[in-house]
């Protein structure tokens, strides 16, 4: 079977691609073991400059890969560019923090008994080849947020990437190569998903990274635990969002839209569920039921546009049942909740209240956000943690009380008060519950896929 670039706008079929076969998959392992090979050899110092020249490739053609994404998934060519920018950013970071954190950390020293020292040190070594699977909604910012800090700390790379992206993963091959990497050291894998335990499984792979749905995430810890490697999973989210009568209403307000509508709509950290104090919510849903309708809906291509397609037609349909469903168990449509006539895969913006209790468990990967109304602090924590995702979550309040029990209270990766939830290359990033475990980015991030060696050497 084709693994194929559509464009969701137009549905034109861009480019089709041939699956690797059984020996051209064995090639590129063995290719990425003989990469491997060179670059652990490779300085910190020669690492980090390579990391630079990727980041001046990336700002040097950003059109062309802002557009290849746009053209593949539909992001809006503004979020395009600034994906791209972003990535160049991560690989600045890793380049430049990353010497400090590889270095040799010292240990307590330990007196004997025959009255000798020995000295201990902590030594921060490459694990080797490492199978990153990557989602399609950020093209390039999902793999170069494990990317960079791999490639610092002296690994290789091999990219599952989503098939509907093709163009995009062999963009990444093509400018890591460019930056004069040794060839083999980062790959692209155009290979079906139900292959890949099969690349798990090879004893050159030494640990694993996934973005994507928890069913996803299941399948690779299942297969890596077979095989006793290690896996970083970033899966679903609902994130929650709260508004307090304190709050700034009119910010709140548009960060809620931007937060629910970043990337079509399709982002695990987007604001998914509203939880609005009763005090305020009448005139807040107002607000976002005139923001909402105001969303300009078209091609992702025009700079103008704030909402493009989203990425497939069978997304777009099982978003629209997903609304379906919650209406037949009661829950009101306040605005959109139909797809619209003509081509491309949209949907408008939604908004849904008076929520059956099944909503609090499913993850809707659109432009659909659902509104909840509470009487209290109490119960606004309450139904934000009432759900079995954990990634991130945002509240708005001016009071220092109210946020100190947010900060605290809220079970998820990360906390926002007063902003709205995003990555960041210099903080931890990742969940808890079904949205998965361990850590992305920061110091942290590149600590995931180290060997942590302790030395120990006795005094002659």
């Amino acid at each position: 079977m084709a693994i194929a670039s559509v464009n969701p706008y137009s549905g034109e079929v861009l480019q089709t691609f041939t699956p690797l076969t059984e020996a051209e998959l064995a090639a590129k392992l063995a290719q990425a073991a003989t990469g491997w090979d060179t670059y652990r050899s490779w300085s910190i110092t020669q690492r980090a400059a390579g990391l630079h020249r990727l980041a001046e490739q990336l700002q040097q053609e950003r059109e062309t890969w802002a557009r290849t994404m746009t053209l593949e998934m539909g992001k809006p060519i503004q979020a395009a560019l600034a994906e791209v920018d972003k990535s160049a950013w991560v690989c600045r970071y890793y380049a430049e923090q990353g010497a400090e954190w590889l270095q040799d950390r010292a240990g307590p020293l330990e007196r004997l008994p025959d009255g000798s020292v020995a000295q201990t040190w902590v030594r921060r070594q490459p694990l080797g080849i490492i199978l990153a699977v990557m989602p399609w909604n950020f093209p390039f910012w999902q793999v170069f947020r494990c990317l960079a800090p791999a490639l610092m700390a002296g690994n290789a790379l091999l990219l599952k990437h989503a098939s509907n992206v093709p163009q995009s993963a062999l963009g990444i091959e093509q400018l890591v190569r460019q930056a004069g990497f040794p060839p083999g050291v980062m790959q692209t894998l155009l290979i079906e998903s139900h292959r890949v335990a099969q690349v798990v499984a090879d004893p050159r792979i030494k640990a694993a990274t996934l973005t994507g749905s928890e069913a996803a995430g299941m399948a690779l810890a299942a297969a890596a635990g077979r095989a006793l490697k290690k896996t970083v999973l970033e899966l679903g989210g609902s994130d929650p969002l709260i508004v307090l009568p304190s709050a700034d209403l009119k910010a709140a307000a548009a960060t809620a839209v931007t937060a629910r509508m970043l990337n079509n709509g399709q982002s695990c950290i987007a604001a998914k569920r509203f939880i609005l104090h009763q005090n305020i919510a009448p005139a807040l849903i107002e607000e976002l039921i005139t923001r909402f309708q105001a969303l300009k809906m078209g091609d992702p291509l025009d700079p103008n546009t704030e909402l493009g397609p989203l990425a497939t037609p069978a997304l777009r349909d099982e978003l629209h049942q997903q609304v379906t469903q919650m209406v037949n168990a009661g829950a009101q449509v306040l605005c959109g909740g139909q797809i619209p006539p003509g081509a491309g895969s949209f949907y408008p913006p939604t908004l849904l209240t008076h929520l059956p209790p099944g909503a609090r468990n499913i993850e809707f990967f659109g432009p659909v956000a659902l509104i909840y109304t509470v009487p209290d602090l109490d119960t606004a924590i309450s139904v934000a943690n009432d759900s079995p995702f954990g990634l991130g979550a945002s509240a708005w309040t001016r009071d220092p009380q109210e946020q100190q029990r947010l900060l605290t209270e809220l079970e998820s990766g990360a906390v926002f008060i007063n902003g709205m939830v995003r990555s960041d290359p210099r903080l931890p990033f990742g969940g808890i519950k079904q949205s998965g475990y361990g850590r992305e980015l920061g110091e942290w991030g590149l600590l995931e896929f180290v060997n942590l060696k302790t030395l120990w050497v006795k005094e002659s």
